[in-house]
């Protein structure tokens, strides 16, 4: 019997989410751009189970929805939901319930170096953020900017 990417991409999903319920620890990469400047595609991040009063708006944190993670920044704790956004998307996302959040980003490993996110963002990356979400050139640029500063790290 073959198995589709499909079916193959939920079972790791599951069992991801699985990890992190019991008490574990995950490291995924980042794919999106969603999160920059705090994240940037590439990075690996480590993410612990909290539990629901461990996790405050500002915290970064992963949340399972619609059959996909995303790696979003708590914005606030409603009876409705939870709130969370990328922070250089224009919009909240919708709201999800505390069993969604599957865990809290402790650590991005970027380069070689670890480094802690903040639960607040600068005025100067809210700023960036915002530039990025509006502008795609800015966005790209950003990107390649961003790739062509790694290859020459690495060189």
């Amino acid at each position: 019997m073959a198995v589709t990417s499909e079916a193959r991409d939920d079972h790791k999903l599951g069992l991801a989410a699985e990890v992190l319920r019991a008490g574990g620890s995950l490291r995924l990469q980042a794919l999106g751009n969603s999160m920059l400047p705090a994240i940037w595609p590439g990075d690996v991040l480590c993410i612990e189970r909290k539990r629901g009063e461990e996790v405050v708006p500002g915290d970064i944190v992963l949340v399972a929805r619609d059959g996909r993670f995303f790696i979003h920044r708590l914005m606030e704790k409603r009876e409705s939901g939870w709130i969370t956004r990328g922070d250089s998307l224009p919009q909240n996302d919708p709201p999800v319930e505390e069993i969604q959040v599957l865990g809290k980003v402790s650590t991005i490993h970027r380069k070689g170096r670890a480094v802690c996110p903040n639960g607040r963002v600068s005025p100067l990356a809210a700023v960036f953020a915002a530039m990025v979400c509006r502008w795609d050139l800015l966005r790209n640029l950003a990107l390649r900017m961003r790739l062509l500063w790694d290859r020459r790290a690495y060189q």
